[in-house]
């Protein structure tokens, strides 16, 4: 590159004869960079000479940067490569692949980690990052990456799982804000159920206070219409009494008004999420994949880890699905300075904080918790590690599940965790 490499063209204003002209025949690799507003394309030749940045708007002159491409691509070899970086290029993908342009991705990574090596200088810009992708492409660091469109499938999975999730989100943050007014005005309440029981965000919305409750003479069989089998006489009694002995700062009518709200508000967002895990459990009859791992960690679970990862099939080994989900370990040591292994986090961060969950419960299960408390206390690893150490097994436990149609036995694969191996899978 040579003094204002970086200097872009528009993309109207590329000359490409004039650029091609005693170059025929000769390969190129073609580089974007994509941001929201702007694409940044370069050039590099197969001598490792590169042109200067092409700027186009995104997405108004993608169609201007196709026929571009198509012209370059006529009678030589063209490496089309991209960074996956988010949803802002997902409509050039798929203009490339539709017009018969082979794309190939290249690792965000691999091009925050070479930045320095091709030019001496660690800073990034849109226009010498896109001449990075070109250069890894070129070294035949990138991968196959066309645009392929969800089935129809895939994109209701795909929309249950959003839709779930964003509930969940939604009711976590509705009881956060009804924690610290049931505290003030209705303490007992939450010593005798937690506040994620539907029946106490009845209870609230209906009353709003500790005082409708005990005012009401027919208190005792509304609550028992509301809790059915779930909820004993005994729970019913206590939270009437407790009402009426209640310590908690009065409520004036708008402060009633918005824990009624709240409350209302944290039960439409349960029934939204039940509504979706029905969805998503008639979904997975009859797919394999998400009944084998859905009878592991549950169908929801499973569901969210195959629109967040994808489908298992397509990674060639169980190591490499566990490093997608950023399980794999990580190392940095030098000279007398050793690091500890850390799991690296890249991929979706909501895959890992599933799949940890997932792990929660299993290591309550009989045949994992001996095991769970004995690697604490051998060790004296902190709690948080060993689930980590769970979820990693979990991972591997999964794939072979799910592909191979293994029977997941925790006994066995606790037992092996023991001698670090698991059954079926790399040591991990």
């Amino acid at each position: 590159m040579v003094s204002r490499a970086y200097r872009a063209t528009r993309v109207n204003d590329v000359d490409w004869d004039r650029l091609a002209r005693g170059k025929e025949g000769l390969g190129v690799a073609l580089g974007i960079d994509v941001g929201k507003r702007d694409l940044w394309a370069v050039c590099r030749w197969q001598t490792g000479r590169f042109e200067r940045p092409w700027r186009v708007k995104n997405p108004e002159e993608i169609s201007t940067l196709l026929a571009l491409i198509q012209r370059v691509s006529v009678g030589r070899e063209l490496v089309v490569a991209m960074e996956s970086s988010g949803t802002y290029g997902d409509a050039l993908r798929q203009a490339l692949t539709d017009g018969k342009i082979l794309v190939s991705r290249v690792s965000n990574k691999a091009a925050h980690d070479y930045a320095e090596i091709f030019d001496g200088v660690p800073s990034q810009h849109d226009g010498k990052d896109a001449a990075v992708i070109a250069e890894l492409a070129a070294l035949g660091k990138a991968r196959p990456w066309g645009y392929q469109p969800p089935s129809e499938w895939d994109q209701e999975l795909i929309y249950w799982v959003e839709w779930m999730v964003t509930q969940r989100q939604i009711l976590t943050g509705w009881q956060g804000r009804l924690e610290g007014l049931v505290a003030r005005h209705w303490p007992e309440a939450t010593r005798v159920l937690k506040l994620s029981s539907a029946v106490l965000l009845r209870v609230l919305e209906h009353y709003g206070d500790p005082a409708g409750l005990a005012a009401d003479p027919d208190a005792v069989g509304r609550l028992a219409g509301w809790g059915r089998s779930y909820l004993g006489s005994e729970k019913t009694q206590r939270l009437v009494e407790e009402a009426r002995s209640s310590v908690g700062v009065r409520v004036g009518q708008w402060r009633r008004h918005q824990i009624q709200v709240y409350a209302r508000e944290a039960l439409t967002a349960r029934q939204r999420i039940k509504e979706a895990e029905r969805r998503l459990r008639a979904l997975a009859v009859g797919n394999r994949v998400l009944e084998a791992q859905g009878a592991v960690v549950g169908i929801p679970t499973a569901c969210v880890l195959w629109a967040s990862t994808g489908d298992p099939r397509d990674y060639h080994a169980a190591a490499a699905y566990r490093k997608a989900m950023g399980l794999n370990l990580k190392e940095r040591s030098s000279g007398a300075y050793q690091g500890q292994l850390r799991i690296s986090k890249r991929g979706s961060a909501r895959t890992r904080q599933w799949l940890y969950f997932a792990a929660l419960r299993l290591v309550q299960r009989n045949e994992v918790q001996p095991w769970y408390e004995a690697r604490k206390a051998r060790k004296g690893d902190e709690a948080q590690k060993v689930v980590v150490a769970v979820m990693r097994k979990l991972a591997m436990a999964l794939y072979h599940i799910g592909v191979k149609g293994e029977t997941f036995e925790p006994k066995r694969l606790f037992a092996s965790i023991e001698r670090g191996v698991v059954p079926g899978a790399s040591k991990g």
